[in-house]
């Protein structure tokens, strides 16, 4: 082999020997393969889907709730529902035409406690939209014209003030002017509203009478008593009905259980101031459920012969 031979071999085995040897997997082909996904973040149950029922505990499906009117499902336990809500349940649709919504309530005595009486009905009235605790009108049931109030312890526990009663008298006097059958739905916790004083006992008094001039001109009042319904409105005019009805375990009585049994100081029997309770006592005429109660009414009326 000749000198120049030998040079041009040895740059050749230089070359090879420089050369990588191929690898299983050139860099273009790693970079390209799939990245595992990263897992997605867990979204939370969103608010308010669920409910807790105060009855049986157990946690229902609001709006399976919502359909049977805020009724629990599993051991019919009767929530809450606003003054407008049970409009919206009791009457056909369309046909509620509200009255005296233009009467306010003031502040005649200028009463504080926490906060000034005149601002604590402001802050009611827009955390409720409702301008008192009660509201009154007339509209059709199952094709019946009635004159209704309901009253809403959410305001103030559904305290009867002035207005409360001036609209619930105003109510009874056009009902036995239009020989209107009437009924009256109890949601008041409060009694008597103490930030007025003597004008609000007033009341029990002024309603009362109206009813009894109501009684006296043939007129038929179906009460209807839910949860709760105590003080001043059940010893008024919440119990003075041709027909008291209510719903379903509604607290109803004029004190609480826990200041009568302290005030007497005997124990009280099982289920005291319920509806079950009073009706075995024949303090009610009946009891019925949320989801019957404009059917009952209709019928009611249908067999008194208004």
């Amino acid at each position: 082999m000749t000198q120049r031979q030998s040079t041009v071999t040895g740059r050749t085995a230089n070359a090879t020997a420089a050369t990588p040897a191929p690898s299983d997997a050139s860099p273009l082909q790693a970079s390209s393969s799939p990245e595992r996904p990263r897992p997605r973040p867990k979204r939370g149950v969103p608010e308010g889907l669920w409910l807790k029922c105060n009855g049986c505990q157990a946690t229902i499906y609001r709006k399976e709730a919502e359909k049977m009117l805020n009724v629990c499902p599993q051991c019919g336990f009767h929530w809450y529902v606003s003054a407008r809500q049970r409009i919206d349940q009791l009457f056909d649709p369309g046909t509620f035409e509200q009255w005296d919504d233009q009467l306010l309530p003031t502040d005649p005595l200028g009463f504080s406690d926490k906060k000034p009486y005149a601002k604590r009905i402001v802050a009611e009235q827009k955390r409720t939209g409702l301008s008192d605790a009660a509201l009154t009108g007339t509209g059709m049931i199952r094709a019946r014209r009635v004159a209704c109030g309901v009253t809403d312890s959410s305001f103030i526990m559904g305290s009867m003030g002035s207005v409360v009663g001036e609209r619930l008298a105003r109510l009874v006097e056009r009902a036995t002017a239009q020989s209107l059958p009437l009924i009256i739905i109890s949601a008041s916790g409060g009694g008597a509203r103490m930030h007025e004083g003597i004008l609000s006992l007033m009341q029990m008094a002024k309603v009362s009478a109206a009813l009894a001039r109501y009684s006296e001109a043939g007129g038929l009042f179906i009460s209807v008593l839910t949860n709760p319904t105590m003080g001043g409105v059940a010893a008024s005019f919440a119990s003075l009905g041709d027909l008291v009805f209510a719903e379903p375990r509604a607290l109803i009585g004029f004190a609480g259980p826990r200041t009568i049994k302290a005030t007497i100081r005997v124990e009280l029997p099982p289920g005291f101031q319920t509806s079950e309770f009073l009706l075995e006592h024949g303090f009610i005429d009946r009891i019925i459920a949320r989801q019957d109660l404009k059917s009952e009414i209709a019928r009611a009326i249908d067999y008194c012969g208004d």
